[in-house]
């Protein structure tokens, strides 16, 4: 025996077992507060958020709908919903980067992040006669400023919405189109990315106005050859360039489906066909997105 206590055998004294209880006080006290100079946890980062998102191509539209939305809103604007969906237009040369988009129902705000993805179209080189039309003489520079500078200011108009989606097509036999967002050589040169969609048709087949609206442009362009702009109200615009004959003049209204011109091959172009694009507010977008049922764009749930 060495005289020491069997702790296996006898209760320790009263004063070990408060040293004990303070000690593991102590130590519960400290594995609950946040370290110094390191902030605590919060629920937020434990818990994914809830903001719905989805990542798109730009050049696209993305819709988000809910019951009672009232209001829609993108970059400082908002507009009225189509029902009770609001459809966000992303343009084509839009960054990659996350979009943060809004939606109220009432005078509740939500909001919902768009990542807009890296450019994914293709290359396209194209071969033209006539040089004259990739490097331009100081005349025909100023006139196409001239024109751009015009069809520019046409992207702020917001008249009251008089289309529904989707929309009609432009052509009464639509053929397989595209090339949208391509980014284009002209003999070797770098020029604008492709923002409508080509359809080939023979020359002088009618084109048709996708939707009612006004014509706001009719003119003979440097680039775009004999062209139709329509405003179709809530910011949209449908374009019809290189036709052969304008069937319209500025201020003429027009319903769905009426011929507003025919397709050729005036201006820039290599063959005849209907080059057909839109802005919506201001945003160059795929036409193909407008031209098919809106269940099937990109959509943000809840």
């Amino acid at each position: 025996m060495n005289g020491l206590p069997d702790a296996g055998t006898k209760p320790a004294p009263p004063a070990r077992r408060r040293w004990r209880t303070l000690r593991a006080a102590v130590l519960l006290a400290a594995l609950t507060l946040p370290v110094v100079g390191q902030s605590a946890p919060s629920e937020d980062a434990a818990t994914p958020s809830a903001e719905p998102s989805v990542v798109v191509a730009p050049g696209k539209v993305v819709r988000w709908g809910g019951p009672g939305t009232t209001r829609c809103g993108l970059a400082g604007e908002s507009w009225e919903p189509a029902g009770e969906t609001c459809f966000y237009p992303l343009d084509l040369l839009a960054e990659a980067a996350a979009v943060t988009v809004e939606r109220w129902a009432g005078d509740e705000r939500r909001t919902a992040r768009v990542r807009v993805g890296e450019y994914p179209y293709p290359v396209q080189h194209i071969e033209l006669e006539n040089d004259s039309q990739v490097h331009l003489s100081p005349a025909d520079l100023e006139r196409a400023r001239r024109e751009t500078a015009r069809v520019e200011a046409l992207w702020s108009l917001r008249t009251p919405r008089r289309f529904a989606l989707p929309l009609g097509p432009p052509l009464a036999k639509l053929p397989a189109g595209g090339r949208f967002g391509a980014r284009r050589f002209f003999n070797g040169e770098p020029r604008s990315p492709h923002s409508g969609a080509d359809y080939a048709a023979p020359q002088g087949t009618p084109v048709l106005a996708v939707a009612p609206g006004r014509v706001v442009l009719a003119a003979d362009h440097f680039f775009s050859g004999k062209s139709v702009f329509l405003d179709h109200g809530d910011g949209l615009l449908s374009m019809y360039f290189h036709l052969s004959g304008l069937a319209v003049a500025e201020g003429d209204e027009v319903d769905a489906g009426e011929i507003v011109g025919l397709v050729g091959t005036t201006g820039r172009a290599t063959g005849a066909h209907l080059h057909f694009g839109l802005r919506w507010r201001g945003a160059r977008i795929d036409p193909a997105d407008l031209l098919r049922s809106p269940d099937r764009l990109p959509a943000l749930g809840r």
